[in-house]
């Protein structure tokens, strides 16, 4: 690792790059094992070691920032914030680590991937589609029109992480992109290619421990992701409700590692080489800590530190901004069921929570109906934001 150095930076932007980076981190270690690539762990490294660099600064940061008490428990929140940042990226890291190490993975948990509320997909534009020509993804508004947001692109024996609204997009570049899975058929449609065929299990076929572990590993990775994403939505708007619900994704997260345990341990009885449960148990661990994480961030509401009006700049310039929106009367959300809104696909929004006569609904099912004067919070990119108020505006 290189000597670290201090550098006069804004605390703001350090803990903006470090937001941006963790959850960077964790997207491409799913990816790494899901694609089984050591090129995308290696970056997973690569962009730890930039986080060491942030986590220095941010540390030295909040030493010159606190001049009066008052001051310093307002920076010791933040510095909290960023520690759990770090967790996260440390986390990310341990994954790509023992990829890198060769640990093997069951084939059964690469077919369950996609049975995520955000899957992973890998696709190639082709040199016939609409896309190709040289516009960028902010031209392509991809996200805003599939749903799927463009974590890395691969051009020839070059990868670009973390791509730009200027990044342009060429004919052969492999997209590797995550989002909803109603996103999947707009995105091989604007890449002129056809959705590929996946195996499934034959129908009767008998549930073995191991596939119920599989699907656990899948719901305890939404389940951290969904923590994550509330944690920064309770510190955002100051709420303690929502605050409340993370403690609760923290309980169920351990009930599920004891579930996954036991039916790991069945497994074993079963499989001639256990090597490949390995995986299993170092992706529950790694979901756990960024759960975990979370909680660090919902401690500063609990324990009713002051949270600068910074954070709010922290959150909502960073790439993956959080929206509080309102469903008016007579918009063309009121009404309508989320399966029918379809948010993700056509705002490259996700839905966190919704809000209905002062009674929240985490992670709502696609059947959720909604009503004027219900509250939306959604995570995504700005010009779905922009997108999104457009459809819950009134006529």
């Amino acid at each position: 690792m290189s000597d670290l150095e201090y550098q006069p930076v804004s605390f703001k932007d350090v803990l903006i790059e470090m937001k941006d980076i963790s959850e960077l981190m964790v997207d491409l270690a799913y990816s790494a094992i899901l694609f089984e690539s050591r090129e995308i762990a290696q970056e997973v490294i690569t962009l730890e070691e930039r986080m060491n660099q942030l986590v220095y600064q941010a540390r030295i940061q909040s030493i010159l920032g606190a001049r009066r008490v008052e001051e310093a428990e307002s920076m010791s929140g933040m510095l909290q914030v960023s520690e759990a940042a770090e967790k996260i990226s440390n986390s990310a890291s341990e994954i790509a680590t023992i990829i890198l190490k060769d640990v093997k993975f069951p084939a059964k948990l690469r077919l369950a991937m996609p049975d995520a509320e955000e899957v992973t997909e890998r696709v190639v534009v082709d040199k016939e589609s609409i896309i190709d020509g040289g516009v960028t993804l902010g031209q392509q508004k991809l996200q805003s029109s599939t749903g799927m947001r463009v974590i890395a692109i691969r051009r020839g024996v070059s990868w670009i992480y973390d791509p730009e609204r200027e990044t342009r997009i060429l004919d052969g570049d492999i997209l590797i992109a995550k989002g909803p899975e109603s996103g999947i058929i707009p995105l091989y449609e604007l890449c002129g290619r056809e959705v590929p065929v996946t195996d499934e299990s034959p129908e009767g076929s008998v549930v073995t421990d191991l596939d119920r572990a599989v699907r656990l590993i899948v719901k305890m990775k939404d389940t951290s992701e969904l923590a994550v994403g509330l944690a920064y939505t309770s510190l955002l708007f100051n709420n303690r409700e929502v605050a409340d619900e993370v403690v609760s994704l923290g309980t169920r997260m351990d009930d599920m590692r004891y579930k996954l345990d036991l039916w790991i341990l069945e497994a074993a009885k079963r499989i001639s080489n256990v090597e490949y449960l390995r995986g299993l148990l170092y992706m529950s661990s790694f979901a756990d800590s960024i759960t975990n994480a979370a909680g660090s961030i919902i401690d500063v509401i609990l324990r009713d530190i002051e949270i600068p009006p910074v954070f709010k700049k922290i959150v909502r310039e960073s790439d993956e901004i959080i929206s509080r929106i309102e469903v008016q009367e007579g918009s063309e959300l009121s009404g309508k069921s989320l399966k029918e809104a379809s948010l993700t696909t056509v705002a490259g929004m996700v839905v966190l929570a919704v809000r209905h006569k002062n009674k929240w609904k985490y992670r709502p099912r696609k059947d959720e109906i909604l009503r004027s004067g219900d509250i939306i919070i959604a995570k995504g990119r700005r010009d779905g934001e922009c997108r999104l108020y457009d459809l819950s505006r009134g006529t």
